[in-house]
């Protein structure tokens, strides 16, 4: 048991003590670039994801993506 709580109390001053951790600043402007990134990434496989695969045809005949258009013989 003396060796859990060597563990836990090593663990604590590490992590108060050697870890350096980012200001506020950092964390908001790091976290702005991931939300940013992630909404770019996403679009971008959202209009990959329309113009290559099959989307159901609707009533009007519109777009059913490159395979579609493909396998349907054009």
């Amino acid at each position: 048991m003396s060796k859990v709580k060597n563990y836990i109390n090593e663990t604590v001053t590490e992590m108060v003590h050697n870890v350096s951790w980012p200001t506020w600043k950092e964390l908001q402007s790091n976290t702005i670039i991931v939300v940013v990134a992630s909404i770019i990434i996403s679009l971008i496989i959202f209009v990959i994801d329309y113009l290559v695969g099959i989307v159901p045809v609707d009533s009007n005949g519109f777009w059913k993506g490159l395979l579609g258009f493909i396998y349907s013989g054009f």
